[in-house]
């Protein structure tokens, strides 16, 4: 019978915050589709649906920035390539781009903040996506 790969601190911390960021991506997605059909059928439903889905998404962003701490706090930063640190610099501000957009979204009366919000976050959030990737790979 073959090994199994153990668990470690560091596929622990990964594992959060893929899933967090699973949570965060994904269900901007998965609201992106579901909202406009219940426009259509329930509208009156589209405001209880999107509570529901931030009381799962901020926390999953929480996680996210507990984690990206804690990635940090892992690795000697000053120990790392120029492009690295850059493209680290670069994920964090987009972050920052996108919890902010979502945040506008959230509270905002306006259909220009509601849909700035909401696109400006979405694009925000894979951007930062696709960063942690490229930093995750460019160790």
């Amino acid at each position: 019978m073959a090994d199994v790969l153990s668990p470690t601190e560091s596929t622990v911390r990964l594992f959060l915050h893929v899933l967090a960021a699973a949570v965060w991506v994904g269900g901007q997605f998965a609201l992106a589709g579901v909202v406009p059909v219940l426009r259509r059928q329930a509208p009156e439903s589209t405001k209880a649906v999107a509570r529901a889905f931030a009381k799962l998404a901020w926390p999953a962003f929480a996680v996210l920035v507990v984690t990206g701490i804690w990635n940090l706090v892992a690795i000697d930063v000053t120990d790392t390539r120029t492009d690295y640190q850059v493209t680290l610099f670069v994920k964090i501000a987009v972050s920052m781009v996108a919890a902010t957009a979502v945040a506008v979204h959230s509270v905002g009366r306006s259909k220009v903040a509601l849909a700035l919000g909401g696109a400006i976050g979405a694009i925000a959030s894979v951007a930062a996506l696709f960063l942690g990737i490229l930093l995750h790979s460019g160790r």
